[in-house]
């Protein structure tokens, strides 16, 4: 049922949003004149992949230009830069250690060359170098393990860092950032106890690190469910061990017993923020309240999940994600920006649940055109907080606002109906574009084709087309925007 009431807010003398008394319409009421606090596009920044040397591949390449395209992209996150496909780290018979950079040199340059730098995930372990070498279950079988020789993982650490340098020069290594290893609280870390090992682990490697340069930014402890942040803050600083950042892993599914130690209910919605919450509090209360906290893999779900990462849902999702995490966190990766991608093995359908925002064969998501729509907002917000709109200014004097319905998969929830009051501004129309279940997603079409496992040629320019968002429509001001569920939509008023 929609509630009737009345609500005004005003907070630095903007009128705030509410719902229009007897109308059950939500009245969005922004003053172009109200003060504003800045709003910069964490959510974009970073966007992990599938494994390093997938990034050879042309349609990983051409998936990567077209998010850059529609994205302030900067830096791409993946892991098995160690892992021995790359082919870096060789011993041979009589012992004598050897190390290649060729397809590290091919991974990097690709990277550059389309206008992106590494966020270098310092993994997995050589299987040369393991001290158990028991691979793990993805379908790549990486080695979750620490090394069975610490000097020799050090001294390919540093030549590593060395090669880095003098091949990109370090100014422009310093850009980067180096995060040691991945999930280490969980089975992508086999060390025991793990979180021990794990700390042997860092201070080893960022002790490598740092003697080639010390300007380079080196974090951890990638930990997944928001763990040990706290704890791993207070190791480095009682042996001394540098950290220029920390960083952890979230996604909207996860049991909050692992992440809160209590069995309270957390919905999807708000799950990721909640997680970001506590990590926060936590450098706040520690004795480095400055540091950067980096979220290096998030979404709304980590299993494979159609009508979750495939469909329209992921617009509001994003959009209140975005809104609930604005502040407490320098930047966030979505996990992941291609279906190039082969944890569970090869692809074998576009639309399996996938991470990516680009399915296979180049297809783009719903999620990619809520990116698309997002990256659309200003870099100034505008409160006060709403909780189905963030709206914003832009350097070009528009005001830029998203507004959305949330629904979760499977749930049927009425439309909502927007009304726009603009004071202190002479604009009489804004324009508009919505990305909803039937605009700007291609699940839809896939489905009414029968869901072919491999579409036609003709099949997939039919569902590239269905999946573009329409040309943006212009409207009075006075005319109510309708949401249907799932619906995502942005707002241009100029």
């Amino acid at each position: 049922m929609i509630r009737r009431l009345t609500l005004l807010i005003f907070i630095a003398g903007i009128a705030g949003p509410g719902w229009s008394q007897g109308t059950g319409e939500q009245v969005i009421a922004i003053d172009t004149r109200s003060a504003s606090r800045p709003f910069p596009h964490f959510w974009e920044q970073m966007i992990g992949s599938g494994r390093a040397i997938l990034s050879l591949r042309e349609s990983y390449r051409n998936d990567l230009r077209q998010v850059k395209g529609i994205t302030g992209l900067g830096y791409v996150r993946f892991h098995g830069i160690f892992d021995d496909e790359v082919g870096v780290y060789e011993r041979d018979a009589n012992g004598k250690v050897s190390y290649n950079f060729s397809y590290v040199d091919e991974i990097y340059d690709g990277l550059l060359a389309n206008g992106v730098r590494p966020f270098v995930e310092i993994s997995f372990m050589p299987k040369q170098l393991a001290a158990n070498p028991t691979p793990h279950p993805f379908w790549y079988k990486p080695f979750p393990s620490p090394p069975n020789d610490v000097a020799a993982w050090s001294e390919m650490i540093a030549a590593f860092t060395q090669h880095l340098i003098a091949r990109y020069g370090a100014d422009e290594v310093a850009k980067w950032y180096f995060e040691v290893w991945n999930e280490p609280n969980i089975d992508f870390w086999n060390g025991e106890p793990k979180e021990e090992t794990y700390y042997a682990l860092y201070d080893a490697t960022v002790r490598a690190i740092k003697k080639v340069d010390p300007d380079l930014r080196v974090g951890g402890p990638a930990t997944a469910q928001a763990a040990w942040v706290d704890r791993f803050i207070q190791h480095c600083q009682k042996g001394n061990i540098p950290f220029d950042f920390v960083s952890t892993h979230i996604y909207g599914n996860e049991d909050p017993m692992n992440v809160f130690g209590n069995s309270t209910a957390v919905p999807r919605k708000s799950m990721v923020a909640a997680a970001i919450r506590k990590v926060h509090d936590q450098v706040a209360r520690s004795g480095a309240p400055k540091t950067p906290i980096i979220v290096s893999e998030y979404n709304a779900t980590y299993m494979t999940q159609v009508q979750v990462t495939d469909s329209a849902f992921m617009g509001p999702w994003l959009a209140n994600n975005i809104r609930e995490c604005d502040g407490i966190t320098s930047m966030m990766s979505y996990w992941a920006f291609s279906d190039v991608f082969e944890e569970q093995g090869v692809v074998q359908k576009p639309f399996y649940g996938g991470y990516g925002l680009i399915a296979e064969r180049a297809i783009p998501k719903a999620a990619f055109r809520a990116f698309e729509l997002l990256h659309q907002l200003g870099d100034q917000r505008i409160l006060p907080d709403v909780t189905d709109a963030l709206i914003t200014k832009r350097s070009d004097g528009a005001i830029a606002a998203v507004l959305w319905n949330y629904a979760e998969p499977d749930e049927k929830v009425a439309a909502k109906v927007f009304r726009l009051k603009v004071a202190n501004s002479g604009a009489k129309r804004y324009t508009l574009q919505i990305l909803d279940p039937s605009h700007g997603s291609a699940l839809a079409a896939w489905n009414d084709m029968g869901k072919p496992a491999t579409p036609s040629r003709a099949q997939l320019d039919r569902l590239r087309a269905a999946s573009k968002l329409a040309p943006a429509t212009q409207h009075s001001l006075s005319e109510p925007i309708k949401l249907e569920g799932q619906a995502l939509a942005l707002v241009v008023i100029r």
